[in-house]
């Protein structure tokens, strides 16, 4: 387990409360389990549609492991141009 630095944006961010914050983890499942408890259903309902960026890469694999000290960004689906 480690500990990462979760940002949210758009939607995210207003249905957790807070920009961003630490959390500890070892994978992005077990991470998204542990925020969606912490914020409640409706962040939880909103990850469902998100996409994940772990240090700037596109995370899609929700059981590798998170490096260490590593930036998680919660990404909402996103419209307009």
């Amino acid at each position: 387990m480690t500990t990462v630095r979760v940002r949210y944006f758009g939607g995210t961010r207003a249905a957790a409360g807070v920009p961003e914050e630490d959390q500890q983890a070892g994978t992005l499942a077990e991470l998204l389990d542990r925020i969606g408890v912490r914020h409640g259903p409706e962040l939880r309902n909103a990850l469902r549609a998100c996409s994940f960026l772990v240090d700037g890469t596109q995370w899609r694999d929700e059981h590798q492991l998170l490096p260490p000290a590593a930036t998680v960004d919660v990404l909402p689906p996103f419209a307009g141009g």
